[in-house]
């Protein structure tokens, strides 16, 4: 059960975890809006580390930070294998991948935005 979660805004949040993961010195930090495409959080983040120990180093200084500033936040899943973890903090979801697990899964590539409008498919629809 949580116990005196600060509410925070999802913006102000995301920069937290955005310096958060800059000083761990990840890798290709993305940060993608879904704010008006998701009802599941505001916005996503996927970063890379180099190596497992670096993907549960960077999870593990994160969420002490949080905790720090007063925001409690489920436990992080997938930190056995540091393969990938996932850090739900309500409005701001964070994936930190190795490189080949990122490369494997493509992440964000599937919230890519597409511009319908200029698109071939868009002829098959009218």
């Amino acid at each position: 059960m949580k116990k005196n979660n600060k509410k925070i805004n999802p913006k102000n949040l995301l920069e937290i975890v955005i310096q958060s993961l800059e000083k761990d010195k990840a890798i290709d930090i993305k940060s993608i809006d879904l704010i008006s495409r998701s009802s599941f959080a505001d916005f996503m983040i996927v970063a890379s580390g180099n190596s497992s120990r670096q993907v549960k180093s960077m999870s593990e200084n994160l969420t002490k930070k949080l905790k720090d500033i007063g925001i409690s936040i489920r436990k992080p899943e997938g930190l056995i294998n540091a393969d990938w973890v996932l850090i739900d903090i309500d409005d701001v979801v964070v994936h930190l991948f190795r490189p080949e697990v990122r490369e494997f899964y493509k992440l964000e590539k599937m919230w890519e935005i597409t511009n319908l409008k200029n698109s071939k498919e868009t002829q098959f629809l009218k």
